[in-house]
Order: structure tokens, then C-alpha cells, then sequence
């Protein structure tokens, strides 16, 4: 068979077979988006787009490690479903004239796609972002009219899973021949078949297991106790796929596949049509029925007075809250920018005054002692509490933001939770005070031996001139005891004004050096202060807005669908229970069109 007429065959839909579904699919989306029921309308999307496909969708589900990937590489004669990896991503495979492999990704919300070696995928399947792989192969099946979905083998509830399910045509349930249906499993199929009623159990790796045969009849009788009347099917993937390297035709009819597929050609392609409006009919039905009950709830709470009343309430209250809110969050900003010019002039006096506070106690411990004996040990003991001092302004900092967010977050409604705030404490102050030089040592240090000695010889020169002139009038030495004792004294007191004299000097330069640093300190700190203090502002201002912008669209929300309700269930409930009435009598209509395909396919 050539390309052409392969291609040409895999219209197994006829369109006018389906035109009648189609048509109906169509008025019922109408419908439900009248009745508001934007669920049943996305779900009656997906069936015409099943329905209007002219091939045949086949999925394969079922628990990992069943060899449901193995099983679909043998429906389609190629290695296009990974078996050796538990990563695992839809696989869609459809018929084309030559091999080819495309990767769909997701990255930044950007769908990309990326063709790769058909024979060699496994390697970009397992890359990053993947979400599907789509593949066309020369397949005699495919070529039928078959397009095989591999839905990833993963838990019972896997969103992914039930997508595929809901756009197939038919499903194969691939199980293991080692134990017979479990419990979940057949609720698991009972799910499956009120989506998809067109399903075949597979029961894989016969090779492994001989007892199969037991384990084929036993899933029979559980499936028909369950009410599910399904072919079980048993196979062998693996030994299909070593019949195939080998050409072993006897060994291919035993693994059981040959047999499946001519299965599905008789039972799922062969009657294509009805397959499909099978499935369509159930999908209708289902949303009929889901759609009358809202239409009829509807219409009830249309003729009760007191929901009218009820409805005009709603609306006088929608307005006065949506009023209310807005004059309460009117005023958010005005807060926040005085609460923050506020908290930046109250934590720059806080830091101030800690810092003079240190300079007073500095000053008073320098004017007890000689700074000169532990000037050292003093720098220490000041640089410890200029960091603990640091680090108390900034937890008060941390403290008073917190205050502050609340005050703006009380101009919203009580309900509205404010996201975590910027922690203002600082956990290591020295980051901060590491630009700030340390405490000057002291010039005027204590005076040399030399100096000591320099300074008492010119007390007691002045002592023994002074004395010995005296008493060299009554006829006496110029040096003599007189004059000696009164040089040891004056030079005592010339040695101890001089050390008065140094220890003075040293507190006023103890006392500079201490105020320096102060400076500095509080220049450094300010502008980490500031800095923190704004970057707090940002982030309050911008999570507010964001608040107030939810808020608001909260408020116009709810008065929007108030002014609605009130329009469908006030004054004009009369026109509303008309188009529900008229709407109810179409839908049963389309009911009965739907039943009489049924019938007629039957």
C-alpha cells in the first residue's frame, strides 16, 4: 500500500456518521455557558475534538512496571516508549511516511518543540522540561487509522492519566499475569469505563507465569462481577519483540500480540463509528444530566420570593462594603509614609542617645583614672558596648516596623494577613561598625625616666639657687643643707605638678579620641539605619499596594456578581425563568436526538 492511500485510509470516522454528535455537541456548549457551567463546556470541548478526529485514539494505561511501555513499542513496531528508566512522559504515536521524533517542553510558560533521533530519544526524553514526545512511524496499525497514547504508568488519581483517558476512543488496561484484579484495580477500571466505555484489559508477561490461564479466567469473573463485561486479552511484549529480532513466526503467535491487534482492528477500528459514538452519547448523557440539575435549581430558586429579597439584600450589602472599604484604605498611604518619616527620627534619636550615653560613662571612667594604664583594655570594653548598643536600635528598629505594618494593615479588612516583614535585627553588628576606625592610641603616654629626671633637677636648681642666695647673706655656702633640702623639695613638687600635668593632658586626649570614634560611629550606623529603614518602606508600600489592588478587585468582584444575581433573580426573574424554561425544553430535545443515535447504532 502506498503512502498516499495509508493516509488516505486512516479516516476510519466517517464525517457525516458524526455530524449528527457534533451538532448536538455544539448546542449543549451553547447551553452551558447560558447555565454558567463553564466545566461541563470545557469537558464537551474535548469530546467534539475526540469526535471530529477521524482516527481512532487508542490509550494504554496502567501500573508501573507492567510493560505497558514494551507493549506499545510492539503495537507500533518500534522503540518509541522508554523501558528502561522510571521516568516516564506521555507518549503519542501516529502514523507517517517516515520515523520522526519531536520533544514538546515547557519553559517559562513558553511551549518549544524539538525534534530528536527517532531511533535514539530516550537520552533528550529525560531532559528538562519535558511534558510529551510525539512520534510518527511507519506502522501497518497506525496506517489503519490508529493514533497510540502511552499515558505515563504513575498512581490511579495522575491528572495526566485521566486527561488521555478522557480523549481517547478506546483504552487498554495493561495488567500483570501474576495475580489476578485487586480490589482498586477494579474500581480503578469501573472509573476508567464511565469515561471511555470501549476497554480491553491486557494481561502482560504470560511468559513469566504459568498459571496465566487461571489468572486470564479469574479476572473474568471478577470483571463480570463487577458489571464490567471486558475482553481480557493475554500477551507477551517481550516475546514479541524477541520473535521480531529473531523472525521466529511461531514464537510471535504464541507472545499473543498478532492476536491483539487483529483485535483491535475488528473490535475498535473496524466499528470506529459506533466506538466513538458511544463514548460521545455517555459524555452527553453525563452533561445533560448535570446541566438539567442546575437549570432546575435554578428555576426553584427563581419563584421563591424570599430569594428575590434575599438577592436585593445581597446587593445593598455589596455596595455598602465595596463604599466602606474604599474610604478605609483611602488613607493607607498617608500612614505609611508617617509612620516611616516617624520611625527614621525616632530610631536616629534612639541611636543617638545610647551613643551619648556611652560618651558620658566613657568620660566619667576616664576622669577616675589614668587612661594611660589601660587604654588597651578600655578600647575593648567601649567597642563591646558600642555593639550592643548598635544592635538594641536596630531590634527596636525591627520592632517598630512590625508596629508600623500593623497600623497600615488596620486601615484594610480584619481578615487580610500581611506577608512576613524584613527582619531589622542585625546579628552581626560588626559587618556594620567594621568601616569605623578603632579608638586612637594615646600620644601623651607616660613620661621616660630621662624626662621624670629632667623635670626634678629644674625644680630643685630653682629651689637651691633660690635658698642658697638667702643664706649666703649670713655668711653661708651657696650649697648648703638650707639649700639642699629646699632643692629635694621644690624638685618633689616640680615631679608630682609634672605627672598632674601629663595625666590632665591624657584624659582631654582620651576624651577627643572617644568622642571621634563616637562620630564616626553614628555617621557609619545612621546610614545603615537609613538604608534599612527605607528598604523596609519599599517593601511595605509595594505589599500594601498589592493588598489594596486585591482588595479593591475583591470588592468589585463581589458587587459585580451581586448586580448580577440581582438582575437574574429581581425584578427580571420573570424573563429568567422563561429562558430557563425554554432552555430545559431544548435540552431534552437534544436527549432524546442523543438516545436515537444510540438506538440506531445499536
Amino acid at each position: 500500500m502506498s503512502a498516499a492511500a495509508r493516509l488516505k485510509a486512516a479516516t476510519v470516522k466517517h464525517p457525516d456518521a458524526m455530524a449528527p454528535l457534533i451538532r448536538i455537541l455544539d448546542e449543549l456548549r451553547e447551553m452551558t455557558r447560558f447555565a454558567g457551567r463553564d466545566d461541563l463546556g470545557s469537558r464537551l470541548g474535548m469530546v467534539r475534538a475526540r469526535v471530529s478526529d477521524p482516527r481512532v485514539r487508542l490509550v494504554v494505561v496502567g501500573e508501573p512496571k507492567n510493560g505497558m511501555s514494551t507493549l506499545v513499542n510492539s503495537l507500533v513496531g518500534a522503540s518509541v516508549s522508554a523501558t528502561d528508566t522510571d521516568l516516564s512522559v506521555p507518549v503519542i504515536v501516529e502514523y507517517g511516511p517516515e520515523p520522526t521524533a519531536t520533544l514538546v517542553r515547557s519553559l517559562d510558560g513558553r511551549i518549544e518543540r524539538q525534534s530528536v533521533d527517532p531511533l535514539d530519544p530516550g537520552p533528550a526524553i529525560s531532559g528538562f522540561g519535558v511534558i510529551r514526545a510525539e512520534f510518527t512511524q511507519p506502522s501497518q496499525l497506525l496506517a489503519d487509522g490508529v493514533v497510540v497514547m502511552d499515558a505515563p504508568g504513575a498512581h490511579p488519581n495522575d491528572n495526566t492519566a485521566w486527561s488521555m483517558v478522557a480523549a481517547a476512543d478506546a483504552v487498554l488496561y495493561v495488567g500483570d499475569a501474576a495475580a489476578e484484579l485487586t480490589v482498586e484495580q477494579i474500581a480503578y477500571l469501573q472509573r476508567i469505563q464511565h469515561i471511555c466505555p470501549t476497554v480491553i484489559c491486557v494481561l502482560n508477561k504470560i511468559d513469566q507465569y504459568p498459571h496465566w490461564s487461571h489468572t486470564q479466567q479469574r479476572n473474568r469473573e471478577l470483571l463480570d462481577a463487577a458489571g464490567l463485561g471486558f475482553a481480557v486479552a493475554p500477551v507477551s511484549a517481550e516475546l514479541h519483540r524477541q520473535a521480531g529480532l529473531s523472525g521466529n513466526y511461531q514464537r510471535d503467535i504464541e507472545s499473543g500480540v498478532p492476536q491483539l491487534i487483529d483485535h483491535l482492528r475488528d473490535y475498535v477500528v473496524g466499528r470506529a463509528d459506533g466506538v466513538a459514538m458511544e463514548a460521545a452519547i455517555q459524555d452527553i448523557r453525563l452533561v445533560s444530566d448535570h446541566l438539567a440539575l442546575s437549570l432546575r435549581n435554578e428555576t426553584e430558586a427563581l419563584r421563591d420570593p424570599r430569594r428575590r429579597a434575599e438577592m436585593t439584600d445581597k446587593l445593598v450589602r455589596a455596595r455598602d462594603n465595596a463604599d466602606q472599604l474604599r474610604q478605609r484604605t483611602a488613607n493607607w498611604q498617608v500612614t505609611l509614609l508617617d509612620g516611616s518619616a516617624e520611625l527614621m527620627a525616632d530610631i536616629e534619636h534612639d541611636l543617638r542617645h545610647r551613643l551619648r550615653s556611652l560618651v558620658r560613662d566613657a568620660e566619667a571612667e576616664i576622669a577616675r583614672t589614668d587612661p594611660a594604664r589601660r587604654w588597651k583594655e578600655f578600647a575593648t570594653d567601649l567597642d563591646a558596648r558600642i555593639c550592643e548598643a548598635v544592635e538594641e536600635n536596630f531590634v527596636m528598629a525591627h520592632y517598630r516596623s512590625v508596629e508600623l505594618s500593623e497600623q497600615v494593615a488596620s486601615k484594610f479588612l480584619a481578615d487580610n494577613r500581611t506577608a512576613p516583614l524584613p527582619d531589622m535585627r542585625l546579628d552581626k553588628p560588626g559587618e556594620v561598625l567594621e568601616p569605623v576606625q578603632p579608638l586612637e592610641p594615646l600620644e601623651s603616654a607616660k613620661a621616660g625616666v630621662v624626662q621624670q629626671l629632667l623635670s626634678g633637677l629644674r625644680g630643685s636648681y630653682g629651689g637651691i639657687l633660690m635658698v642658697g642666695l638667702a643664706t649666703s647673706l649670713l655668711g653661708m655656702g651657696l650649697v648648703n643643707w638650707y639649700s639642699a633640702g629646699a632643692g629635694l623639695l621644690l624638685g618633689a613638687n616640680a615631679l608630682w605638678d609634672d605627672r598632674q600635668n601629663r595625666k590632665t593632658r591624657r584624659r582631654a586626649e582620651a576624651k577627643v579620641a572617644v568622642a571621634r570614634l563616637m562620630d564616626d560611629v553614628i555617621f557609619q550606623v545612621s546610614k545603615e539605619s537609613r538604608n534599612r529603614l527605607r528598604a523596609m518602606q519599599r517593601v511595605l508600600r509595594d505589599h500594601f499596594t498589592d493588598i489594596a489592588a486585591d482588595v479593591s478587585k475583591q470588592a468589585d468582584d463581589a458587587l459585580r456578581l451581586a448586580e448580577a444575581a440581582h438582575a437574574k433573580y429581581g425584578d427580571n426573574s420573570g424573563e429568567r425563568i422563561a429562558a430557563l424554561n425554554e432552555q430545559m425544553g431544548r435540552l431534552r430535545g437534544l436527549r432524546a436526538q442523543a438516545d436515537g443515535l444510540a438506538a440506531a447504532a445499536a
